[in-house]
């Protein structure tokens, strides 16, 4: 008896692990199952479908950057103030004063550039080996629109700094997206917070750039990873006969 089991069989055991032992193939459906994080996952899926080969885990990749940004995007919180007062002030005394201040920034600056180019090499991958078609078509939807999150939250954190580079980028950006057919001055003026770049448009990123696209990202993501291994048991369709 495995140490696993004896923990399994004590009284505490038993009321953490509802599902019966995986004795036979069916046990270990049913445990599967029952598991918060294992029911939203097939039961059995190709081998080739978790392997390094298919898709250079560029999604898992891309997922734990993603956990790395979260992580330390909460460390800079704790001392960062999104206020044009003290916002630059703010990160040059987290570089040098904060603990760990400038190599958590650093982490987090690297995360989102390595998040960006894992996920549009990831996108690349699928379109090159053609898993966004049938039947993975929204799979490949639900992906175009990571992509998208995952662009709008490197450009609503580049404000931040509130720099002068950060300034212009966000000017420039800001007015490119005003060319967009019918909603393009709406969407400028949803961003800004006004007709120029001030204290508004800087909080209205800060509350896009740490609540509104995480959480928007790991909803999608969840679809999107739950999608992946479902469709992953799909056959391949036939060619209809003509």
């Amino acid at each position: 008896m495995t140490i696993m089991d004896r923990v399994r069989n004590t009284t505490v055991g038993r009321s953490i692990f509802r599902s019966p032992d995986r004795a036979t193939d069916r046990d270990r459906a049913a445990g599967h199952w029952s598991n918060f994080f294992l029911h939203i996952y097939p039961v059995k899926m190709r081998r080739a479908e978790i392997g390094f080969r298919y898709s250079w885990y560029l999604g898992a990749i891309s997922t734990v950057l993603f956990g790395s940004l979260v992580a330390s995007g909460i460390y800079l919180m704790f001392f960062y103030v999104p206020s044009p007062a003290s916002a630059y002030t703010n990160i040059q005394t987290i570089q040098t004063e904060v603990a760990f201040g400038q190599y958590i920034r650093n982490v987090h600056r690297w995360s989102a550039h390595l998040m960006v180019l894992a996920v549009a090499a990831h996108m690349a991958r699928v379109f090159y080996r053609g898993a966004y078609k049938k039947p993975k078509e929204f799979n490949w939807v639900i992906g175009v629109v990571l992509l998208v999150l995952t662009l709008l939250l490197s450009f609503t954190g580049y404000l931040l700094p509130w720099d002068q580079l950060a300034f212009w980028a966000v000017t420039v950006g800001t007015e490119m997206a005003a060319y967009v057919p019918l909603l393009g001055e709406t969407i400028r003026e949803v961003l800004l917070g006004g007709d120029t770049v001030g204290s508004a448009t800087l909080l209205r990123f800060y509350v896009l750039h740490v609540a509104v696209l995480p959480v928007a990202v790991v909803l999608t993501l969840s679809i999107h990873l739950w999608r992946w291994r479902k469709d992953a048991m799909l056959d391949t369709p036939r060619e209809e006969p003509e």
